[in-house]
């Protein structure tokens, strides 16, 4: 098999989604490590009187947004193309 094929005609080697899943994976971590440190704030809050169960629920939520938004495309793959925007090219 050379690529999977998506409804619009896709075509996207393994190496390349492979390429694109782990840049989008890296983004949504640093996503949720920095909405963590948004969180978490300054030296002014004892780190005990956090609420880490709503700072957990929150960064969760960002890396599933990040996660999402990469599927419009990941700068750091092929000019930012997405798997599901790039158009078989040897049609």
């Amino acid at each position: 098999m050379r690529g999977a094929q998506t409804r619009k005609g896709t075509d996207m080697t393994r190496e390349q989604l492979k390429r694109w899943i782990v840049a989008a994976c890296v983004r949504a971590v640093k996503t949720g490590a920095q909405t963590a440190i948004a969180l978490i704030g300054s030296g002014a809050v004892a780190i005990t009187s956090l609420d880490w169960g709503q700072i957990a629920f929150v960064v969760a939520t960002a890396v599933v947004v990040s996660l999402l938004t990469s599927v419009a495309g990941v700068p750091e793959v092929e000019e930012g193309t997405s798997p599901l925007a790039k158009t078989n090219q040897e049609a």
